[in-house]
């Protein structure tokens, strides 16, 4: 039968275990922290891998003046499904983000309606097809400080395409 010391040493039984745990809990995080910071060491085995020695991957300049008519509108449209969840084409129509109708060619915060955060007009004062490029690859590198929480499109062609198809919608 169950009674008040079977309980008791029940409940005492789970406290004991309970005790032990936390204290090796705390005994680990001290001996993996001891000396600082995690991450933070010298290493004391460098394993050479000769990447100095190996060729720079070439990165193909982009010819601003030519790039609109190179680029691939429709891909570019594609591109837009990933801008889609914040910006609208639209007019005066904004949306997490200002909408991006008229962009290529427009100043920088002059969507109407739209409370920019700032960083842009400290970069650039025009969102010429370089801007846009520079800017949608990198965002928060190109503009620090910017609110646009997007990471970026890494593909080259992406952001061609992309500014392509933006610059189709303009008055």
């Amino acid at each position: 039968m169950l009674d008040t010391m079977t309980f008791t040493k029940i409940v005492g039984s789970f406290c004991g275990a309970l005790l032990i745990f936390l204290l090796g809990k705390w005994a680990a995080e001290t001996l993996y922290h001891v000396g600082g910071a995690h991450g933070e060491e010298v290493a004391v085995y460098v394993i050479e891998t000769n990447e100095d020695d190996a060729p720079a991957e070439e990165v193909a300049a982009v010819n601003f003046e030519t790039m609109l008519e190179t680029a691939d509108a429709a891909k570019g449209e594609r591109v837009f499904g990933k801008c889609r969840a914040c910006h609208k084409l639209e007019k005066g129509e904004n949306a997490a983000g200002p909408y991006l109708f008229n962009v290529v060619g427009r100043d920088v915060g002059a969507a109407q309606g739209f409370n920019y955060s700032g960083a842009l007009s400290e970069v650039a004062d025009v969102w010429t097809p370089e801007n846009l490029y520079y800017f949608l690859e990198n965002p928060r590198g190109w503009a620090p400080g910017t609110s646009m929480g997007f990471a970026g499109l890494s593909k080259s062609d992406e952001r061609q395409d992309l500014i392509a198809y933006l610059a189709t919608f303009s008055e």
